[in-house]
C-alpha cells in the first residue's frame, strides 16, 4: 500500500494539539488546575478568600490553554524541516518505507509503539515522545480501512 502526501499546516497544528491533549501529565496538569480555578471561584463567591486566589487560578488556566493549544504546536511546526517536505509512504508486511527526494528511511513495525487517529491523521508513535504524522487526506476510504486492519495487526492500540 502507498500514498503520497504534504503537509497542510493548519492540520498539522491541530494535530500537535491532539498529540498534546493525548499526554496522561497534560490531562493530569488540566483537571488539577481547573479544580483550583472553580475551587478559588466558589470560595471567592461565598467571600471566603479575596480576589488574589481567584484570579492567580483564572491567570494560570489561560496561559496552560495558550501554552498548549498555540504556542507549543506553533513552536513545533516552525522547527521542523519536515512538515515542509513531500512523501511516500509505502506500507508493507515487514515494514514502512518513508521516501523524499532527498532518499528513504526504512522502519520495521518493531519500531512503533502505539498509533491512533484524529480527524485528519494517523499518528504513528515510535515512543510516548516520537511520532510521525500520516495525513488521511488522498486516502480513499478502502486504503483507509485497509490500513487501518494492517496497523491493527502490526501495531494495536
Amino acid at each position: 500500500m502507498q500514498h503520497s502526501f504534504s503537509y497542510d499546516k493548519k492540520k498539522v497544528i491541530q494535530a500537535l494539539r491532539y498529540h498534546f491533549v493525548q499526554r496522561p501529565e497534560i490531562r493530569i496538569l488540566i483537571v488539577v488546575v481547573n479544580v483550583f480555578a472553580i475551587i478559588s471561584a466558589i470560595l471567592f463567591y461565598t467571600k471566603k478568600i479575596r480576589p488574589e486566589p481567584f484570579l492567580l487560578g483564572s491567570f494560570i488556566w489561560i496561559m496552560l490553554m495558550a501554552t498548549f493549544w498555540y504556542f507549543l504546536p506553533n513552536n513545533i511546526y516552525k522547527k521542523s524541516a519536515t512538515f515542509k517536505d513531500a512523501f511516500i509512504i509505502h506500507f508493507g508486511e515487514s515494514s514502512i518505507r518513508l521516501e523524499t527526494e532527498r532518499g528513504y528511511v526504512d522502519w520495521n513495525w518493531e519500531k512503533f509503539s502505539h498509533f491512533f487517529e484524529s480527524p485528519h491523521f494517523i499518528h504513528l508513535y515510535f515512543d510516548p515522545k516520537s511520532f510521525f504524522l500520516v495525513p488521511k487526506e488522498g486516502m480513499g476510504d478502502e486504503f483507509t480501512h485497509e490500513l487501518r486492519g494492517l496497523l491493527n495487526r502490526k501495531i494495536g492500540k
